[in-house]
């Protein structure tokens, strides 16, 4: 079979006339939304994590007054449970706030980018990368799902 049959598939193969430094660049700034990616997993752990830390504190002032240890219950109620976690924010409105702004901008620049550079096609640095580092011809190492090559 030829080349295309044992080879990416159309949307992974860059374009006429594209350049490696277009692709290299293209490449960087997709790993760089990547770690964007994982930090906005992160900045959802900080929601998940703090909203239920809060819920907790229910159940710490009602064991602190029952311990005999009212004042400390009624700072922890009245100071820490349901406060702010940076000036005027609860961590919803922290993870509104970065996905409206900074991680939709990114997402648009990345789009844009591929859209008028590679006509919108996704990892041809690692599509290339995977064609100079796979067996030919080897069980596992076929070029996408459905291929014997």
């Amino acid at each position: 079979m030829g080349h295309q049959a044992d080879g990416p598939d159309d949307e992974h193969r860059r374009p006429a006339g594209v350049s490696d430094a277009t692709v290299a660049a293209l490449g960087k700034l997709s790993e760089a939304l990547e770690c964007v990616e994982r930090a906005r997993g992160h900045l959802y752990s900080l929601h998940q994590l703090i909203g239920h830390a809060d819920l907790m504190l229910d159940d710490a002032v009602e064991q602190l007054r029952a311990a005999g240890h009212p004042q400390i219950a009624d700072r922890v109620d009245t100071e820490l449970l349901g406060r702010n976690v940076i000036a005027g924010r609860w961590t919803f409105q922290i993870v509104e706030d970065f996905d409206d702004g900074y991680y939709a901008l990114f997402r648009e620049l990345d789009r844009q980018a591929r859209d008028e550079l590679v006509g919108g096609r996704r990892h041809l640095y690692e599509a290339e990368m995977k064609e100079r580092r796979r067996s030919r011809g080897r069980p596992g190492h076929e070029a996408r799902p459905g291929t014997d090559g």
